[in-house]
């Protein structure tokens, strides 16, 4: 049997104040919206998500340790190089099995989004898209993804060690 590891992914983004000029980046997609997400980088949930899923899953530190919201050097950060950046540390003696995202919202609908965004989470891991999977959901209007205010994404990983040890 294969040595795996699994790890889990969250992240939650309030919405920025219209005024704020912020764009709405998802999966390294910009999405047509009235406003974006705050956050200290460009917010891309997903992104995020997935990194703390791979760096969990290889028993890193999180995403905050390797790339920390004080730390000017990440203000306005593209978060899929961050994503990149976390793959390098993790290091080739792990493959990405696949990676499952699950982004929480009652809007935008990222149904035409969606194959962009696997594709761009893929090029960043260094794996095919079809180890990405990236869905949407609704929370049925309840709490402050249903109300407008933010949007969560959950991602699950699985790595397989293929080297090393």
């Amino acid at each position: 049997m294969g040595d795996y590891r699994v790890g889990l992914g969250i992240d939650v983004h309030a919405f920025a104040d219209p005024v704020e000029g912020r764009e709405l980046v998802l999966g390294g997609v910009r999405i047509p919206s009235e406003r974006g997400l705050r956050g200290h980088s460009d917010a891309d949930v997903l992104a995020h998500a997935v990194t703390d899923a791979l760096l969990g899953a290889a028993g890193l530190e999180d995403i905050g340790h390797y790339f920390p919201d004080t730390d000017e050097r990440y203000r306005g950060a593209d978060s899929l190089q961050l994503l990149g950046e976390a793959r390098r540390i993790v290091g080739g003696d792990w493959a990405v099995v696949n990676v499952d995202v699950v982004v929480i919202c009652e809007r935008p609908k990222i149904r035409e989004y969606r194959e962009k965004m696997r594709e761009n989470l893929a090029a960043a891991l260094g794996v095919e898209p079809s180890r990405v999977s990236v869905r949407g959901t609704t929370s049925e209007r309840l709490g402050f993804t249903g109300r407008g205010e933010g949007i969560a994404a959950q991602a699950v990983c699985l790595l397989e060690r293929i080297g090393g040890g």
